[in-house]
C-alpha cells in the first residue's frame, strides 16, 4: 500500500513554533482576538515592518507565514487562497500586493518570510516584552547590524556629529568665560 505524503497536502511553516501556549486574552473573546490578528497582519503586509508586543507579534507571524506560503503554493486563481487572503487582510488593495509583490519576492526563499526581533521595553520596570516583526527583503535598513561599531553606519555618523557639536559649544563657553 502506498501511504499518502502528508507534507504534500499541507504547506510547512519555515520557522520553529514555540512549544509554550500563548496567554493572549481579549475582552471581546475569540472574535476580538481574531480582529487584532487581522489588524496586525494587515499592518505587516502594508508597512513590512512594525513594532508591537512580543506575544501578539509571535502569534501574527504564524498567520503571515501561512498566508504567504498558501499564496506561493496556489496563486491568485485558487478560490480558497483568495478567500483566505480576503478574510485575513482588512485593506483589500493589499491582496494585490500579496500576489503581485510578495509572492514574486519569496518564490526562491528557503527560509522564513518574516523576522522577529526583540525590541527594548519602552518603560523601565515591569512592562510588556516588545518585538519588531518584519518581512524579509523589505526596503528598510536592517534592524540587526553585524558590526555596530562601523564608522559609516548612520547612527554612528549622527553620534559623531552630535559629539563634535557638543565639544564646539563647550569650547565656545570656556573661551567666553576666559575673556570676561
Amino acid at each position: 500500500m502506498n501511504q499518502a505524503k502528508v507534507e504534500k497536502l499541507v504547506s510547512r511553516l519555515r520557522y520553529n513554533v514555540g512549544s509554550k501556549p500563548r496567554k493572549l486574552k481579549n475582552v471581546d473573546g475569540p472574535e476580538g482576538r481574531l480582529r487584532k490578528i487581522k489588524k496586525t497582519l494587515t499592518a505587516v503586509i502594508k508597512y513590512e515592518r512594525i513594532e508591537l508586543n512580543y506575544a501578539r507579534a509571535d502569534e501574527t507571524r504564524g498567520y503571515v507565514e501561512r498566508l504567504i506560503s498558501e499564496a506561493l503554493r496556489h496563486g491568485p486563481e485558487h478560490g480558497e487562497t483568495m478567500e483566505l487572503a480576503n478574510f485575513w487582510i482588512n485593506e483589500k488593495q493589499l491582496v494585490h500586493k500579496l500576489f503581485k509583490v510578495l509572492v514574486p519576492r519569496y518564490e526562491n526563499y528557503t527560509t522564513s518570510f518574516t523576522k522577529l526581533h526583540n525590541a527594548p521595553c519602552i518603560y523601565p520596570g515591569h512592562a510588556y516584552k516588545r518585538a519588531v516583526l518584519e518581512l524579509r527583503g523589505n526596503v528598510y535598513p536592517a534592524v540587526e547590524q553585524s558590526n555596530p561599531h562601523q564608522h559609516n553606519l548612520l547612527h554612528n555618523i549622527l553620534l559623531d556629529a552630535a559629539r563634535k557639536e557638543y565639544r564646539m559649544d563647550k569650547y565656545k563657553e570656556i573661551a567666553a568665560n576666559m575673556n570676561f
